[in-house]
């Protein structure tokens, strides 16, 4: 439990730190006794309406268009005999930060952006970029639109895990032998089972899209913002007053999450019993087919802008002058990045650093966990295990301000090692994630062949289990690294500001620097975990059998 508890109770202490100043009790500028003014002054805040509605349409957005999109994808899928692969060939869009992708969908949708340059002025008659708000327009598409590049991959790939853990086939065959066409099928026999399963990556994809910020300040409005944005420029103003509504702020934002997870919950039950009634009346007409055609097809479009976004970028960071309404450069030049290398080197190396060690502490910790469970005599994960998802589902800028107010308090602000900690923070559920479903699934027979011949348990454990399972672990590792690099308010908040990485840096350029500059980060952003998933996923596979009576 220490690696529950290495973290759990500093989110919990993070969470009263901010509550704390919420309503008006921080002594260390001058706020000695509990009031309601710091909620007074958010809401007389002149966009607090806009910022509030801005916040819960496009994070619901997001989240309900992400989730209709890869259900869709997963029943149109089921028909293909190639389907099953078919998510390993988009898990590489995991493996770019949001940011990045952010900073890319900027260049490709901005009125001067790829899109507008490949028909202009040809077909639309621009000579000069049209006066058109595309990034940062008030309804906030394009942040909507960046979230699900990133959060559709992410939930396809849930949806393929969860669905090796029940008979698909045998499922569909039953339903297809009924009438039901393969999709319709697929929605009525096969979603059931799996969404226990992926409800909890759902939350959080919800929680996440609600509470974005390094996203929002690319792509997002910005008078108002979203209100995790505004919290964040109020935490950052000289004027330590401001801090107060601030927290108030991200208390609101906490709230909004944990309402909308509830009306999240609640609306799953309503489906469950309409989609119920729906199979006990026998009705066969459903419009899966069409729903899945269209997620597919969505799908595919998604993964063709996340790779022209980060193509973009690659050429702006090459580019040696690239003038609208040119859709190529002019020429392409090595000399911006070796002008650039010296600015480069410090982030690249810190966020290599701060990954590579958050990583290696958080498989230790997720290791001991698994083993802990295993060798435990109940059977099943203890409850405290629970406790991991935690930073899944609470909004970074809830409990962040509180934990930098702690690490203030300790001395510990602005140190590389609080930076690691804070990343092992987010680092270490998404690694229990990746990594708890192929260990639980080891056949035990292995470890009790090893037993037998008297290996002790520690033996096991190294020369057994590590081995075979050495590629799922590396893949785990790979994912949790890539968590750690796009790591932009822990970072910030725990460095203060004092530890740059590729991802704090990018963020800052991304509101005005020289495109090629921004396309330089973005593109290192983007390499690392990319590198680190390669590299996983070329480890050869060793043949572990089945065990016996399961089912693929």
């Amino acid at each position: 439990m220490f690696a529950v508890g290495a973290f759990a109770l500093p989110i919990a202490a993070g969470v009263a730190g901010t509550l704390a100043p919420a309503f008006g009790f921080l002594p260390a500028i001058g706020g000695h006794a509990l009031t309601l003014d710091p909620w007074r002054e958010l809401v007389r805040w002149p966009g607090f309406v806009s910022s509030v509605t801005l916040t819960i349409a496009t994070g619901v957005a997001a989240t309900l268009l992400s989730l209709i999109v890869a259900l869709a994808f997963a029943a149109w899928a089921c028909a293909r005999p190639w389907g099953a692969r078919a998510s390993a060939w988009i898990a590489p869009v995991l493996a770019t930060p949001h940011s990045a992708f952010a900073i890319g969908l900027a260049f490709v949708i901005a009125p001067s952006g790829w899109i507008v340059r490949a028909v202009s002025p040809w077909l639309t008659g621009f000579d000069v970029p049209p006066d058109v708000a595309t990034v940062g327009h008030p309804s906030g598409a394009a942040l909507v639109l960046a979230l699900m590049m990133k959060e559709v991959p992410y939930l396809v790939l849930m949806i393929a895990g969860a669905s090796a853990q029940v008979p698909v086939r045998e499922s569909l065959a039953i339903a297809r032998s009924l009438g039901y066409r393969a999709a319709d099928a697929w929605f009525a026999t096969v979603l059931p089972r799996i969404w226990r399963q992926i409800r909890l990556p759902v939350c959080a994809v919800l929680a996440f899209s609600l509470s974005v910020v390094d996203v929002a300040l690319i792509l997002g409005p910005s008078h108002p913002p979203t209100l995790a944005v505004q919290a964040i420029r109020w935490f950052a103003d000289p004027d330590v007053r401001s801090w107060f509504p601030a927290a108030a702020a991200a208390t609101l934002q906490l709230a909004i999450v944990v309402a909308a997870i509830a009306l999240l919950l609640g609306v799953e039950r309503v489906a469950a019993r309409l989609g119920l009634a729906r199979i006990e009346h026998g009705r066969r007409d459903g419009a899966g087919g069409t729903v899945a055609a269209a997620g597919a097809t969505f799908l595919a479009l998604l993964v063709a802008l996340a790779g022209a976004s980060i193509a973009g970028m690659a050429l702006w960071s090459f580019a040696s002058q690239w003038r609208y309404p040119d859709a190529w450069p002019s020429g392409l030049s090595t000399e911006g990045w070796m002008r650039r290398l010296d600015g480069l080197a410090s982030p690249f190396a810190t966020t290599l650093a701060v990954g590579a060690v958050a990583v290696a502490v958080s498989l230790a910790l997720v290791l001991a966990c698994l083993e802990f469970e295993q060798r435990r005599a109940k059977r099943g994960p203890p409850p405290g295990l629970a406790l991991l998802y935690v930073p899944l589902l609470v909004p970074q800028v809830a409990f962040l301000f509180g934990a930098q107010v702690l690490l203030v308090r300790t001395g510990w602000d602005g140190a590389l090692v609080a930076v690691v900690w804070a990343h092992v923070i987010f680092v270490l559920p998404y690694l229990f994630l990746s990594l708890a479903d192929p260990w639980r699934a080891l056949d035990p027979r292995y470890a009790r062949a090893a037993a037998s011949l008297g290996a002790g348990p520690w033996r096991v454990f190294w020369r057994v289990k590590l081995p075979i399972l050495a590629k799922p672990v590396a893949i785990a590792c790979a994912v949790a690294f890539a968590v750690s690099v796009g790591q932009y308010l822990p970072t910030l908040f725990a460095g203060n500001g004092r530890v740059p990485t590729l991802t704090t840096e990018a963020v800052t350029l991304s509101s005005g620097a020289d495109r090629r500059v921004i396309g330089a980060y973005a593109v290192l952003q983007a390499l690392l975990p990319l590198a680190a998933y390669l590299a996983a996923a070329s480890l050869p596979e060793r043949h572990r059998p089945r065990r016996r009576g399961s089912r693929s």
